[in-house]
């Protein structure tokens, strides 16, 4: 699931006539596959690399009185390129069964393409992004394979919302930070 956290512009919202305010509207699904690079440094500590893609889609709505502006609905396609680096701390295996935390900092790149206004998108978001992720686990080993389910939240530390000039200046302006976020659940076969 991706989703934004939407600062609002504080000096416009002080403004009744030019305050537009930004919303998220239900965060849409999507998936993603990666590669898993797996290096054991101790007994319960391993480094892991999992370059992968992703893809997905938010929604963000702008509403002027309480009321949605009309093409202020505006659907952000993402195509990422990730690169995480993880530390995976694992307890103890009990039968069949190893929980273990995961955390470390991902760097993805957004691979769609900047939508011209002539789509009605009004709003274009930077490439790149530096996410920390934390989440936890459990490994479930098999005769032949381990599978893990993994729940994973990401925070994105950059501000995602790239300068553009165009002809509906206010959408852009209501929002003074954009920061992307992802909650993951991941099946991992090793």
């Amino acid at each position: 699931m991706m989703n934004f956290v939407v600062h609002p512009n504080a000096q416009l919202s002080l403004d009744k006539n030019k305050r537009i305010l930004a919303s998220v509207s239900q965060p849409s699904p999507g998936f993603h596959i990666q590669v898993v690079s797996n290096y054991r440094l101790a007994e319960y500590f391993d480094l892991r690399f999992l370059p992968g893609v992703s893809f997905g889609q938010r929604t963000l709505n702008f509403f002027k009185d309480d009321t949605l502006i009309r093409g202020g609905d505006q659907k952000l396609e993402s195509n990422f390129l990730e690169f995480p680096l993880l530390l995976k701390y694992k307890s103890k295996r009990l039968n069949n069964f190893r929980p273990y935390i995961i955390t470390g900092s991902n760097f993805r790149i957004d691979l769609a393409k900047t939508l011209s206004e002539d789509d009605g998108i009004y709003l274009a978001l930077k490439r790149f992004d530096l996410y920390y992720e934390i989440g936890a686990g459990i490994d479930c080993y098999m005769p032949y394979f381990k599978m893990s389910i993994e729940l994973k939240y990401s925070y994105g530390f950059v501000n995602v919302l790239r300068q553009k000039s165009n002809s509906h200046p206010e959408f852009q302006n209501s929002i003074d930070r954009l920061n992307s976020t992802l909650t993951m659940l991941s099946f991992i076969f090793e």
